[in-house]
């Protein structure tokens, strides 16, 4: 069977006509780098949108093919190379996880409204969770947004020699964005947030402010990268430092450290409450069955949507996707009834947004919002038997015994594609098992 193709992005579209015309691989096969000017990407696309990208996920397929990168050296103009400009990230989970409340006092934030980056890292600020990461120091809300770098040079691995020596860049006023920096008496914490959990970020997030700030002040920087996740209401946050000033790729973390905003435990008792009032409804006619196995990024989905509705292209840019896992994860929160989609006249494109469901969900506090989550699954006779299964066996079922619950439901599906379902099957139901807690 041929693998279907994944539809190009805008942005794949568009670089690989700007390659062809520039004979962009030639110059870096001769000389290491190619150098571009935000005038003459704008001929072919935005620049703002060409030459931003935070996760290694979201570069354009021909970069993805040559091993490339972009970074910018100044405020218009860019240079291309076969450069280690990511970071992986992997979460511990032994980590212990330290709670926190909301001041009473404080009604503008709760755990129903932190859907932008700025109101998780405010309610990191207020809350004390930013306080405890800089030893309890007093502790000040100080920089946030965008700035001109200054001038710096840096050595930055490129990939393409076998011995991994460093390519020398040169940066002038360029632009970097800080999302917060936090100020004690001996420390100055530059934080970039995500509303989800990641797998990788760009480095150059956190090493042109840190080139910034280490030149304007004397306090010890600690660069940080915080992720925030509206299914558990869970900041971690990953504290690093660059061993090597002049390195970009010496950033080594230090720790991590995770925190939740006042926890309420699911019992096993609500979950089965929730589970005796349910009785299976149709299968969606239109939609196909889940193959999303993460579902934290369904919820992840739901958040983006929250702000605005946004294109297939649009979703692939602002979260770690490619287009056929924008087709997943939406096709995903459709099936649950949490998004829908239109075609937009004035874009002439699809277009997702929440359904009034999905947005009543994301208003309420995180107990409610996940039995809620629990119940629009199980609400599905595939999950429900699966997870009546599971709860008869005191365990998850193997993909074979899943494959057979699945059959059994007659979804009018080959056993080929059964087979991949069943793994989404095991995952959301492994999600919610994982939430027991007598």
């Amino acid at each position: 069977m041929n693998k279907k193709i994944a539809k190009p992005t805008n942005n794949d579209v568009a670089w690989e006509q700007l390659f062809e015309d520039h004979a962009i691989l030639s110059a870096i096969s001769e000389t290491g780098f190619f150098e571009i000017d935000s005038l003459a990407i704008n001929k072919y696309r935005e620049s703002r949108l060409m030459a931003n990208f935070e996760h290694h996920a979201n570069l354009p397929k021909i970069f993805k093919e040559y091993d490339l990168s972009i970074l910018p050296i100044s405020r218009n103009r860019y240079i291309m190379g076969h450069f280690d400009t990511y970071f992986k990230v992997n979460y511990q989970p032994d980590v212990e996880i330290t709670s926190f409340e909301f001041p009473s006092s404080i009604q503008r934030i709760n755990d129903t409204n932190l859907y932008s980056e700025n109101s998780a890292l405010s309610c990191a600020f207020n809350t004390g969770i930013i306080q405890d990461l800089l030893n309890n120091e007093e502790t000040f809300y100080t920089v946030a947004g965008r700035m001109s770098t200054g001038s710096f040079s840096f050595g930055i691995n490129n990939k393409n020699n076998t011995d991994n020596s460093p390519y020398h860049i040169s940066v002038n006023n360029s632009q970097c964005e800080i999302d917060a920096g936090f100020e004690s008496e001996s420390y100055f914490l530059l934080v970039e947030a995500k509303l989800y959990d990641v797998e990788d970020f760009l480095i150059r997030q956190l090493y042109y402010p840190y080139r910034l700030w280490s030149s304007k002040i004397s306090k010890k920087i600690i660069p940080a990268f915080m992720t925030y996740s509206n299914l558990n209401n869970k900041f971690s946050f990953f504290l690093y430092e660059f061993e090597n000033i002049l390195n970009y790729n010496s950033l080594r973390l230090i720790a991590q450290k995770d925190y939740i905003i006042e926890p309420e435990n699911i019992k096993r008792i609500d979950i089965l409450s929730a589970f005796s009032r349910i009785t299976p409804i149709a299968e969606p006619i239109d939609i196909p069955f889940p193959q999303a196995d993460k579902f934290e990024r369904v919820v992840d989905l739901l958040t983006l949507l929250l702000d605005r509705e946004l294109t297939k292209n649009e979703i692939a840019s602002k979260y770690q996707f490619d287009l056929r896992q924008v087709d997943y994860y939406t096709n995903a929160a459709k099936y649950l009834g949490l998004v829908d989609n239109f075609f937009d006249l004035s874009t002439k494109e699809k277009t997702f947004r929440l359904t009034g469901e999905g947005k009543n969900l994301l208003n309420q506090k995180s107990k409610t919002k996940i039995l809620s989550l629990i119940r629009k699954i199980l609400d599905h006779e595939v999950f429900y038997k699966t997870f009546e299964f599971t709860l008869k066996n005191e365990k998850v079922p193997n993909n074979q015994e899943t494959c057979t619950i699945i059959s059994s439901c007659n979804l009018g599906i080959s056993s080929s594609t059964i087979d991949r379902r069943a793994t989404t099957v095991r995952r959301w139901i492994e999600w919610i098992w994982s939430l027991f807690n007598d």
